[in-house]
């Protein structure tokens, strides 16, 4: 006869009683994983065959030894100093694009929903400007970047214009959540008593929202430094145009150095964006 506690051991189903759901929820991830996997032709093992190694190896020898001649070093910090003004013009626009349509989107500053039900005319404003965020930063900032190369040219211009459309779209979102997910009851007492929608968001959403509404935007900030990079790659200017350069002309070692520039680049972003968010927390 067998002991009890060995029994227990045995069966799944006395030591996890929760064991059929998560095996289901394991078998039903790999039925719609594994389509995914034969539509996108994902076979890593090509990687490991002889020809591809012998390319990889071809590959990365030319990155050594990384080029740092003064004149090209030279050009490369200008194109990083390009690259984190692409990516803070950028913000600046969308920060401009962002705030007035998500001062006109949030519900809690909405004059009309006072009385408990928002008005016709209010509501088809507010789900217009919604719609037009939704347009906004479902568009890639890639695309974008495609877009305004053909109509401006190449440069910087394209991608100060691609990352503050997708950005703009993004921040608005995220404004709007963040404003009426916090307390809304002082915002809607200063209006109740006469105040108007910009004095109710200064007075009364602002102070609340202000920290996480800065920790976001400065987020954001770090992740159009390295949207500017690869923006550059269709001619939007930058660290990224460059390195694509160099990539065509077949020059690794100006890729190489290129590419640790650029890492270091992000590592201080990342740095100084976590210290200000600390700071302003």
């Amino acid at each position: 006869m067998s002991h009890p506690q060995a029994t227990a051991i045995a069966a799944p189903q006395l030591r996890d009683p929760a064991w059929i759901g998560r095996v289901f929820w394991l078998l039903a991830a790999c039925v719609l994983i594994a389509p995914a996997l034969v539509v996108t032709e994902f076979k890593p093992w090509i990687l490991f065959e002889p020809d591809a190694l012998k390319s990889t190896k071809r590959f990365i020898a030319d990155f050594f030894p990384p080029k740092i001649d003064r004149e090209f070093m030279l050009m490369v910090a200008i194109e990083c100093w390009r690259t984190v003004a692409i990516a803070t013009a950028g913000m600046a626009l969308a920060m401009v694009i962002a705030i007035p349509l998500t001062l006109v989107s949030t519900g809690a500053l909405s004059v009309s929903a006072l009385s408990g039900r928002m008005h016709t005319l209010p509501l088809i404003v507010r789900q217009a400007v919604r719609w037009l965020l939704i347009v906004l930063r479902s568009i890639p900032e890639l695309v974008w970047a495609l877009v305004f190369v053909r109509v401006v040219g190449l440069g910087p211009t394209a991608g100060v214009l691609a990352i503050a459309l997708t950005y703009g779209g993004m921040l608005g979102k995220v404004y709007g959540e963040i404003l009426e997910s916090d307390e809304t009851h002082s915002t809607r007492t200063l209006m109740r008593n006469g105040a108007g929608r910009l004095q109710a968001f200064f007075y009364g959403l602002l102070p609340h929202s202000a920290p996480e509404l800065t920790s976001y935007t400065v987020y954001r900030w770090e992740c159009a430094i390295r949207s500017s990079a690869v923006l550059g790659f269709v001619g939007a200017g930058g660290l990224g145009q460059q390195m694509d350069n160099s990539m065509k002309m077949f020059q690794g070692s100006e890729v190489a150095t290129m590419l640790i520039v650029f890492m270091l680049l992000v590592a201080l972003a990342d740095q100084v964006s976590a210290w200000l968010r600390k700071s302003l927390a």
